[in-house]
């Protein structure tokens, strides 16, 4: 690796994952408290608009660590550290959430308009929940750790929802699904839904715009206690798609998200309770959804668990003969494999008991893998 100046910015990306780690002792490490052994890091290092990069055997990290400059060398040691550290459980009411193996989150839309499913979870009139009700319960019995109930549509041109339609929408449901045996999860950026929402029973508040879209949702959020999902977007307005493009989507959402979580946590919110998003589909393009894609696991330098949100998306269609959304299965189970095998901790979804069962299959993998014996 060059030697870099003090105002260089380094970015780490776990690789070189191993089926069998025991094997080679001192030659990797574990990936938080996952399943996922790496065996080298990619570094990336940018200086005045130029980049570098190295391949770096994890046993030759502390040599490298001592040639570095400061404070690239103080950032590198808090990156490899945030890679390596556990991350704690969330309690959820009678669910905990522990991530030492990946978890389905069910995909639960109140909405008459949203991009794959509007309509079909809104019950007669918009005003029934039974047709919820039965689903999310469906979606626990199938393996789901947590249902994300939203009555907001965040696609591309959607109308915005009046606060108080939207908490209609969802907090019967919830009420109901406090006992499910799931976590139940609001997808909201408005304050005064999560309140109700809290209020009704949930667990996690999952927020497109990172506390931001609403001024009182950051209090909100932090004197409720409740573990909060932080998802990168353009723009925290009306539109969350609206944004002037990315030189480097991959490092610009990285630095947004990072920013993001020390802004929150510097309000007082508990680090331990983050989870971070890299907002597929928002404002991105099919080249931005890619690298976002193959770099993920860059973003577990970030030190929070990672959820990724690919189901049904756009890509899926661009990539496969513009396959319409009700036949982006195989599209949607291939994006949340590949997020498990990068090491996301959560991956949301709309087809829940295929991919449930994609994961159950990765995990019996990963198992055989860390235990065998030759």
């Amino acid at each position: 690796m060059e030697a870099q100046s003090a105002h260089s910015k380094i970015y780490m990306k776990p690789v070189g994952f191993l089926d069998n780690p025991q094997y080679f002792d001192e030659q990797n490490s574990r990936l938080n408290n996952s399943l996922m052994w790496f065996s080298q890091i990619e570094c990336t290092t940018i200086d005045e608009g130029k980049s570098a990069r190295a391949l770096v055997p994890v046993e030759q990290w502390p040599q490298l660590l001592e040639k570095m400059v400061e404070p690239l060398a103080e950032r590198a040691t808090a990156l490899f550290a945030n890679l390596t550290r556990p991350h704690a459980p969330l309690q959820c009411g009678e669910r905990v959430i522990r991530f030492d193996q990946p978890h389905v989150m069910g995909i639960l839309n109140r909405t008459p308009d949203s991009f794959s499913d509007g309509g079909k979870h809104a019950g007669k009139n918009g005003s029934d929940p039974q047709a919820a009700i039965d689903a999310a319960f469906n979606m626990a019995t199938a393996g789901a750790s947590i249902i994300d109930i939203g009555g907001e549509s965040t696609r591309p041109g959607a109308e915005a929802v009046w606060e108080g339609d939207e908490i209609k929408r969802v907090v019967p449901v919830i009420e109901k699904l406090t006992h499910c045996g799931a976590a139940i999860s609001v997808d909201t950026r408005k304050a005064a839904v999560m309140e109700a929402a809290i209020a009704a029973g949930a667990h996690i508040i999952n927020d497109i715009s990172a506390l931001l879209h609403d001024k009182r949702s950051l209090e909100v959020a932090g004197v409720s206690g409740k573990p909060v999902v932080l998802m990168h977007a353009p723009s925290s307005g009306k539109d969350p798609h609206k944004g002037n493009g990315y030189g480097n989507v991959v490092t610009e959402t990285f630095d947004w998200l990072e920013q993001r979580i020390a802004d929150v946590v510097e309000a007082g919110f508990e680090r331990e309770k983050i989870i971070v998003d890299p907002g597929l589909g928002f404002g991105k393009s099919l080249a931005d959804n890619l690298a976002l894609m193959n770099n993920l696991a860059m973003f577990h330098a970030l030190g929070q668990p990672l959820l990724i949100g690919a189901s049904r998306k756009r890509m899926i269609g661009a990539l496969s003969k513009e396959a319409p959304v009700d036949q982006r299965l195989g599209g949607s189970i291939a994006l949340a494999l590949h997020a498990i095998q990068q090491g996301a901790q959560i991956v949301r979804v709309h087809d829940v008991p295929e991919t449930v069962q994609a994961a159950q299959v990765w995990r019996g993998m990963r198992d055989a893998g860390v235990t065998a014996r030759v």
